[in-house]
């Protein structure tokens, strides 16, 4: 059997919205689904309102129980399994991560406004899994048979044709599969000041070819591996976190990389914009 979707909930409107993401991931996928809830004895916590251990495993029981239902309800052909384990919530859902094809956690949402907060939990969990996170507002919207809310039908997928990793193409070609819809694939870059005269006009239109046919090289083994999925690609001077983060108002997902480096993982500038201010979930690769 392959691995779970991994979801972590605690009744949050963000919660039932990842819920919501990851049954219809795992129905796709063939795959499993496990929820994961996190309990833990809060240290120092006054007497008065301490909350015992039973009571917590009971709130904790009430809250799967409910989610449990909802996966039920929407794919009711799911093998699911549901657990409770005592231990901080960043602890719960990295070993989920690590036991799971795709972690997927709700956020809050800024309102009226676009974008996510996920707090300190959701960025350790972003930064230190080893597995793609997804992250879910809890405006999220998309029925059980694959229609999103709005019109996004579109998965964009953020490309550094400098450091182009497989692992972003796969996980974004894969999704696009599996849901019958097309990738937009999105490249930028820092252009240069360029004074106003002929040979500055001509070096900057010479840029702009490279970096295009490098974005079309990096591409086109997907292309080949995927032929289905319909691809464009955009590629043009710009700040690349503002770029990537227009490019999903019409989106359904969009995918970008987080780096694991020898000392240390970190998110990165542009996957941060991304996380912070997209209007669509975010699904966020590791990579070498």
């Amino acid at each position: 059997m392959s691995r779970p979707i991994a979801v972590g909930v605690d009744g949050s409107d963000g919660s039932l919205a990842a819920v919501d993401w990851a049954a219809d991931e795992a129905a796709l996928r063939g795959a499993p689904l496990r929820l994961v809830n996190a309990t833990r004895w809060v240290e120092h916590q006054l007497q008065a309102v301490r909350v015992s251990h039973e009571d917590r495993a009971g709130q904790a029981e009430g809250v799967l129980g409910a989610m449990e239902e909802r996966v039920r309800s929407r794919r009711p052909e799911l093998s699911m399994t549901a657990d409770e384990i005592e231990d901080s919530p960043a602890s719960v859902l990295l070993e989920a991560a690590s036991r799971a094809d795709v972690l997927v956690i709700g956020s809050h949402g800024l309102g009226t406004a676009s974008g996510f907060i996920i707090g300190s939990v959701g960025q350790e969990v972003v930064t230190e899994a080893k597995e793609p996170v997804v992250l879910v507002r809890p405006d999220y919207r998309e029925d059980a048979h694959g229609t999103p809310g709005g019109g996004q039908r579109r998965v964009v997928l953020g490309l550094d044709v400098a450091d182009a990793r497989d692992e972003l193409m796969e996980f974004a070609f894969d999704y696009a599969t599996r849901r019958d819809v097309p990738i937009h694939i999105v490249h930028s870059w820092h252009a240069p000041f360029f004074h106003r005269h002929r040979s500055s006009a001509d070096a900057e239109s010479g840029t702009q070819a490279e970096m295009t046919a490098a974005l079309a090289r990096a591409v086109r083994p997907f292309r080949d591996k995927f032929p289905a999925v319909q691809v464009t690609e955009e590629s043009a001077p710009g700040r690349p976190a503002d770029r990537l983060v227009e490019a999903t108002a019409d989106a359904r997902l969009v995918v970008v990389g987080r780096r694991r480096a020898s000392s240390g993982s970190h998110i990165g500038s542009i996957t941060h914009a991304v996380i912070h201010h997209a209007s669509c979930p975010v699904a966020v690769v590791p990579h070498g």
